[in-house]
């Protein structure tokens, strides 16, 4: 069990410290330095990322030039966090760029396609908050998957002032990328069934 005052303020360095020592524990950092502990999901939500991100890795497959990324990969996000998307996909040249030390820890970029797939305990605001932190990050393309609503909240930036904005499709049964992700399509029926 991992017990930390909740004044502690870590560097990225830091973090990766306390990852290491606790190698069971699931956590994130905010960009303030606080760290952030998370639970493990339930079947449910752990079955329905099992179909997310194998649907990302075909696609990816066929596409060519994509790395992807299951929820226990951290990025370092230039404001100084570190998250971990439940799924994520990052271009190739990009993931090539980094030196082998930067892959093998936290790879300092933010993925270009995140998904976060809530689950029952979930809350939506604070998953919008961590959505609107990716796209300010840089993600060209954010998806909040709320399968107790059937809703999927599409997370982009203004042109202008990169600010995060989402639109959000009740009922949803399909999820088509497009523009940068030409060709990805979830079939959001099977995400939904769990």
């Amino acid at each position: 069990m991992l017990t930390l005052p909740r004044t502690l303020s870590l560097t990225p360095a830091q973090f990766a410290e306390v990852c290491a020592a606790n190698p069971e524990a699931v956590l994130e950092l905010d960009a303030d330095g606080t760290l952030i502990e998370m639970t493990p999901t339930g079947g449910s939500t752990s079955s329905r990322n099992t179909r997310l991100l194998m649907r990302l890795q075909l696609w990816a497959d066929r596409q060519g030039g994509w790395k992807v990324f299951d929820s226990s990969g951290g990025f370092l996000l230039p404001d100084g966090s570190v998250r971990s998307p439940d799924a994520s996909l990052v271009r190739l040249e990009r993931w090539q760029a980094l030196s082998e030390a930067e892959r093998d820890g936290f790879p300092p970029l933010c993925p270009d396609l995140v998904v976060e797939l809530a689950s029952a305990s979930d809350q939506p605001e604070p998953l919008r908050l961590k959505m609107a932190s990716y796209i300010s990050n840089g993600a060209q393309l954010g998806w909040l998957l709320l399968p107790r609503q059937r809703t999927v909240e599409i997370w982009r930036a203004e042109p202008s002032t990169r600010a995060a904005r989402f639109s959000a499709q009740s009922d949803a049964s399909r999820l088509e990328a497009a523009g940068e992700f030409p060709g990805l399509v979830i079939d959001l029926e099977e995400i939904w069934a769990g």
